[in-house]
């Protein structure tokens, strides 16, 4: 994964694999059938990971301030595990029909999670409200881990400081919004 998140995908091959974890190309082949593959379930790991965490971290019934706290949480766990994350949320974007079924399923899975998030600090929330509220924290997270592992020029001119208390921020006024 290191590799797909310093390289663009297409251009790492089986051999800069093989050479980069000791193999030869064909050890490589004898487990997986193509370098897609190993992209593939290095995503599948990262995204069960990343759910995992969120799940763990969930807000606890009506502690507002727990929504941006789980944002800024899942941000930083996105930091420490820099690599997956940036071949999942930077580098792998429409590489291929599979990347994008299991990125589109861990949406989903992730709108389904902050959803019960916002229902659970803000108590009777409208369901097509929770949702359209979770839709925005996603793509504000998505979106921000993006720019955060990307380091474009959002988070060099704001800095990691300032960029973070902004997301917060961001967090609390689409988590309001409910």
């Amino acid at each position: 994964m290191g590799l797909f998140a310093t390289f663009p995908v297409d251009e790492v091959t089986v051999l800069d694999i093989a050479g980069a974890v000791g193999m030869t190309p064909a050890a490589v082949y004898y487990h997986f059938a193509s370098k897609e593959q190993i992209l593939l379930e290095g995503l599948e790991k990262f995204c069960a990971d990343l759910l995992e965490e969120v799940r763990t971290h969930m807000p606890r019934k009506g502690e507002a301030d727990d929504l941006p706290a789980l944002m800024s949480h899942v941000l930083a766990w996105t930091r420490r595990n820099r690599s997956y994350a940036s071949v999942y949320f930077v580098n792998s974007i429409g590489i291929n029909l599979l990347v994008e079924a299991l990125r589109r399923a861990t949406r989903i899975e992730l709108i389904d999670l902050f959803q019960q998030a916002v229902r659970s600090v803000h108590g009777k929330v409208r369901a097509a409200e929770a949702a359209v509220v979770a839709v925005g924290l996603v793509s504000l997270l998505e979106t921000a881990a993006s720019s955060n592992l990307g380091q474009d020029a959002i988070y060099r001119g704001l800095g990691a400081r300032r960029f973070g208390a902004e997301v917060e921020r961001l967090t609390r006024r689409i988590a309001r919004a409910s």
